[in-house]
């Protein structure tokens, strides 16, 4: 990467304490570029029967409130080709490959590109990132101007500056990855009990660490366990450790 913006755009995300500050800088750069519209998805708890519930994937986009509205709360993702594309690979892919293999879409699938159509969102490329996790699958799009851009343009882009955003993509991934997720966060406290259980203490002992009664130990793991979404304290701790929540402050 010879690109001395690149270079500067790659510390600051090294650098980042937030997802914000990650997420602006590289929507920075891909703007800059020419891809305008990005929409970057992550989780860790795929499964062949689907993504699970939606409070446990880390999404950011800067698509409108409309778009984002009949692509992700109506749950068209799901059905995305180029999401069915990045969890069965890794690596870059031009949405030109909609088009080529639209033949064996099926019919939600299909939905989903005529949906994409009328948006005005065609013209773009999807890069899947490589997990040694299985159940981990992390991917980010990026669209060219809304109505404003055939896919040969996308791809003059790619041609021209591909390399470099597959390397800041991965980088910022792997940022983002390493941070809590912004929806399943935990308090102080509830962080506190749930570390002390991971350590094999037991509620008794974590009461006595903390200067707590027990039932206020019982009462913050009962917490714990509704924020993240679990009905035990042991998958408390599993899930707060996928998410970065616990020995992370």
């Amino acid at each position: 990467m010879g690109d001395t913006r690149i270079h500067n755009q790659v510390q600051k995300i090294l650098y980042a304490t937030t997802v914000q500050e990650v997420w602006e800088t590289l929507l920075s750069r891909l703007k800059t570029i020419g891809f305008h519209h990005v929409l970057y998805g992550f989780t860790r708890f795929h499964t062949d029967s689907g993504f699970g519930d939606d409070n446990d994937h880390l999404f950011l986009t800067n698509f409108g409130p409309e778009y984002m509205k009949g692509y992700f709360l109506e749950g068209r993702y799901r059905h995305g080709p180029m999401v069915r594309w990045a969890v069965e690979n890794s690596g870059c892919c031009s949405w030109g490959w909609i088009g080529e293999n639209l033949a064996s879409f099926t019919e939600k699938e299909r939905e989903v590109v005529a949906f994409n159509q009328a948006s005005g969102v065609t013209a773009g490329y999807t890069v899947a990132f490589p997990h040694s996790l299985k159940r981990a699958k992390g991917a980010i799009g990026m669209s060219l101007e809304p109505f404003n851009g055939m896919q040969s343009q996308a791809d003059a882009i790619w041609a021209a500056h591909g390399e470099d955003i597959e390397i800041l993509c991965g980088i910022a991934h792997l940022k983002l990855i390493s941070m809590p997720l912004p929806k399943r966060m935990l308090t102080k406290r509830q962080r506190e009990v749930l570390e002390w259980i991971s350590d094999g203490k037991t509620v008794a002992d974590t009461a006595q660490i903390l200067g707590l009664n027990k039932a206020t130990v019982e009462k913050h793991l009962r917490l714990a366990r509704e924020a993240l979404g679990v009905e035990t304290t042991a998958q408390a701790v599993l899930k707060a450790s996928l998410h970065n929540q616990i020995f992370t402050f």
